[in-house]
């Protein structure tokens, strides 16, 4: 799989400008005949706390992000909020429509809600927790997609990728804390033998500063492809096969005793 991460510079809570500029990525990524594009956390407006400006009840970023999947033939990863009160900070893969039985059906292929809102941030003040992780399948891979604060908890990326070779990451992280971004990402990627894509913007959006930083990490824990403080496309070429020799050749996950470490935290 030919993969992309978008790493824009969002326009704070302005939707159409911000359809301009996913625009011109995806079709750039058209060009460098990528399979799939990942946008960042909060794609369209930036990582804001207004729910009531920004939240949706129509599906107005899904169904854009639809169309641009159907009109350019590409599978498309963004973040969005759904609901203007009681609001859940969202992740989705949109894939060119199917046909199923003779009838053409769009494609959503994930719909996932962040596990772990970030307290830090005012975030639980204005978002529900999501309490399931989300699988699904594009180009041999399964792939999980999480949100940014999420990549701090280890634990649901063992799960994830008991199954998983591809773990997403789509994030707004400051670039005050980018050491923790970089070392996160690749400590998932080498504890779960698994290729990692963290997905970040660049610029500034409400007095944050963010520096990007969006890689592909393979199964061993390589940075393969990255962008750092500036606006473009992170490319890289992956394979599932890749997964399964490193974890044949290193078999670190079954060696796990996931029943006695679930003991231990029961009992403490």
């Amino acid at each position: 799989m030919r993969l992309a991460l978008a790493q824009l510079d969002v326009a704070w809570e302005d939707k159409n400008k911000n359809k301009e500029t996913a625009l011109q990525f995806i079709k750039h990524a058209v060009t460098e005949k990528v399979d799939m594009i990942l946008f960042p956390e909060m794609t369209l407006t930036g990582f804001s706390m207004n729910t009531s400006f920004i939240g949706e009840n129509n599906n107005e970023t899904l169904e854009f992000f639809k169309e641009s999947s159907s009109k350019f033939n590409i599978f498309i990863g963004f973040g969005y909020v759904e609901g203007i009160s009681n609001s859940k900070n969202k992740y989705s893969v949109v894939s060119p429509p199917v046909m199923h039985r003779g009838v053409s059906q769009d494609a959503e292929l994930v719909n996932y809600t962040k596990i772990h809102p970030f307290s830090f941030g005012t975030e639980t003040m204005f978002y529900e927790s999501g309490n399931e992780i989300k699988l699904f399948s594009a180009f041999d891979f399964t792939i999980a997609p999480f949100i940014c604060y999420d990549l701090r908890f280890p634990e649901i990326f063992q799960i994830a990728s008991k199954t998983a070779g591809l773990i997403t990451v789509a994030a707004n992280w400051p670039i005050e804390r980018r050491e923790h971004w970089i070392t996160l990402l690749k400590a998932r990627a080498i504890e779960n033998q698994c290729y990692i894509a963290g997905i970040n913007r660049v610029g500034e959006g409400n007095g944050l500063n963010y520096s990007g930083d969006s890689m592909i990490i393979d199964p061993l824990g390589n940075i393969i492809s990255s962008l750092y403080m500036e606006e473009g496309l992170v490319i890289a070429d992956i394979c599932p096969d890749e997964v399964t020799k490193v974890r044949r050749n290193f078999r670190l996950k079954e060696d796990r005793k996931d029943a006695l470490y679930y003991k231990i935290f029961s009992d403490n």
